[in-house]
């Protein structure tokens, strides 16, 4: 049976189409486009028509490709944006005419357990492990070992915290400094509460980590058989941070291996990493393409067994 997830995120609406096999799931097509559907949520709490617009074209465009697939159960998430926008029954109600199925609104800790679910299901699952899951309106920081047993959700996600703090371009020192003092508030009730033992692997998923990998690659373009379970080092974060830092938006956007839509926020979410990283002493931390989307469909995939 063929099955399907699509994620409207804040920054970008992804697809996942898959099938059983062997006792588990086969990717067919992984599809993801930058619509930035939370444009302005934190300031204004409502989605930009435009934004709206965007994001059901992507949508419409992934329910086709779904009945091309012949996709016989689909799941439809929406996280932080829609979560925090006055306006979101108006899109979820788009969402659903478009696809036929009621979009699941995911609170932030759904969203850490299903994420989680969707790591474990590519790694050795023995052993402490922490996931990083910087998205666009929020991060998520899940803690467990083989199954979530501390986590968390703060709204500190690359879309907010740039739309937030980073005015200039390149970005002053001050309005770093602003983001930083901001993330690292956020963790602290977290890191209090959640103490990690010493050799706990931390994996990151999402966009500001595979674009982190891609650099670190040296391809002009991300490949998920050279990224994947890529390992950067905290000096590694650290040397991608100062090089992009210091180039306006305009130079960046001119990086090959950058993708343009991200080149505005993606200095936001290597923050917020170094953040993560520097609270919990975290030497290196390990990129997975596995993620939510595939959380969702073994979540799709368990049902139809039962």
């Amino acid at each position: 049976m063929r099955v399907a997830a699509i994620d409207a995120g804040t920054n970008s609406v992804r697809l996942l189409v898959a099938e059983e096999h062997a006792g588990g799931m086969r990717a067919l097509d992984r599809r993801l486009v930058i619509t930035r559907l939370g444009q302005g949520v934190d300031r204004s709490r409502l989605l930009a028509p435009d934004a709206i617009t965007r994001t059901l074209e992507t949508i419409a465009d992934y329910a086709a490709t779904c009945g091309e697939y012949d996709v016989r159960r689909l799941r439809v998430t929406g996280t932080s944006a829609v979560r925090d926008a006055g306006n979101r029954d108006d899109f979820l109600g788009a969402v659903r005419e478009l696809t036929g199925q009621l979009p699941e609104l995911l609170t932030g800790e759904q969203e850490a357990r299903i994420t989680f679910a969707g790591v474990l299901s590519d790694l050795d699952q023995s052993g402490p492990m922490m996931v990083v899951d910087i998205g666009g309106g929020s991060t998520e920081l899940v803690y467990g070992q083989g199954f979530p047993e501390k986590l968390t959700s703060l709204d500190v996600g690359c879309v907010r915290m740039f739309e937030k703090h980073l005015h200039s371009d390149p970005p002053a020192e001050s309005e770093l400094q602003a983001l930083r003092a901001e993330v690292s508030h956020a963790l602290r009730s977290f890191k209090a509460t959640c103490l990690v033992p010493a050799g706990t692997r931390f994996v990151g998923v999402a966009g500001t980590l595979a674009q982190l990998a891609t650099l670190k690659s040296g391809l002009p373009l991300y490949d998920p058989d050279v990224s994947h379970q890529m390992v950067l080092s905290h000096g590694d974060v650290r040397l991608l941070a100062k090089r992009l830092e210091r180039l306006p938006l305009a130079q960046r956007r001119r990086i090959t291996a950058l993708e343009p839509g991200r080149a505005d926020v993606i200095i936001a979410g290597v923050e917020i990493l170094l953040c993560v990283m520097e609270a919990f002493d975290v030497a290196e931390i390990m990129f997975s393409e596995k993620d939510i989307l595939d959380g969702l469909v073994i979540e799709l995939l368990e049902r139809s067994e039962s």
